[in-house]
């Protein structure tokens, strides 16, 4: 029996690459077109799918699936991956846009926009992966399940973000309301 393209693509067989890109390039580009917004995206998409089929061409078993049911299968979990990636970033807005600017408040609110203001200055100085958490799960009021989903990290190290970032935010808070803000 003649070994198959994927086969002799796991071997580093030059020509068989090329073979693949021939034979299959027009699925893969159905595929990624049919489920991309726009030409440029299919194209990345088309190219991140091949790269996978070389990676994982050692996997490639004929006796279970044709190359062509392998191929789609690993085009249809990047095209899912590619998608699931896009539709998790959150457009985050500047925090300075909604307290820098307080305009005309009420005698006591004024209290409350120092505060802001101080917890905003304190949130700055905590670790990048802790402050996305929390800015995460303040502003835009989300779980830590949809936080972990969005982020695509376990639950447990969001919950430790969580919990390290307000420990900290809770110590530079008490440090600056002690020392009058400096630092």
């Amino acid at each position: 029996m003649a070994e198959s393209i994927l086969q002799r693509v796991a071997r580093g067989d030059q020509s068989a690459v090329e073979e693949c890109l021939s034979q299959f390039g027009g699925l893969v580009w159905s595929l990624a077109k049919r489920l991309s917004k726009t030409d440029a995206d299919a194209e990345d998409a088309t190219q991140e799918i091949f790269l996978e089929i070389w990676k994982n061409s050692v996997k490639y078993d004929s006796s279970i699936s044709s190359e062509a049911t392998f191929i789609t299968m690993i085009a249809r979990r990047r095209l899912i991956d590619r998608h699931r990636k896009q539709t998790r970033t959150l457009d985050t807005v500047s925090m300075d846009a909604d307290f820098n600017s307080p305009g005309e408040v009420e005698p006591d609110r004024v209290e409350i926009a120092e505060e802001a203001t101080r917890a905003r200055e304190c949130l700055k100085q905590l670790r990048p992966d802790e402050r996305k958490v929390l800015e995460l799960s303040v502003f835009h009021h989300l779980s830590q399940a949809k936080i972990a989903d969005m982020l695509e990290i376990p639950l447990g190290t969001v919950k430790t973000h969580a919990r390290r970032g307000m420990i900290r935010l809770r110590e530079l808070l008490s440090l600056e309301s002690v020392t009058g803000g400096a630092k």
